[in-house]
């Protein structure tokens, strides 16, 4: 249970640093409280499509990974991105994701920022 919490607050830090960076991730909304509760939920449900999509399409894409030296997982990102977004839109909440190029810088930020948070936040490992 330690270790769910560490990731999705590390997923929420991450995209949070996405959405200040760059100005095609947004999180509108009113109140700085209501704004936390929609990235949190946000970081659980980009959790979630790591969790259960992105391992299919990396077994998918395999010979990209190949062709591609592994930079095939930078359009991964973006894509996963891109479907945190849509969804999150389905369900109402307010984070959204501009163009396929603001997707492939964001996930190289969130891939960046998630990393050194994993380094520093404890983990049950």
């Amino acid at each position: 249970m330690k270790n769910f919490v560490v990731k999705t607050l590390a997923n929420a830090g991450a995209l949070a640093v996405a959405i200040w960076l760059l100005q095609g991730i947004t999180l509108p909304g009113t109140g700085t409280g209501r704004q936390v509760l929609t990235l949190i939920l946000v970081a659980l449900l980009f959790g979630l499509v790591n969790f259960v999509v992105k391992p299919v399409v990396k077994l998918l894409s395999i010979p990209l990974f190949i062709l591609t030296l592994g930079l095939i997982i930078l359009v991964i990102n973006a894509l996963m991105l891109l479907l945190t977004s849509w969804l999150a839109g389905e369900l109402g909440l307010t984070f959204h994701v501009d163009t396929f190029w603001t997707a492939v810088v964001g996930g190289l930020i969130v891939s960046i920022v998630s990393w050194a948070l994993h380094l520093v936040l404890p983990d049950d490992d």
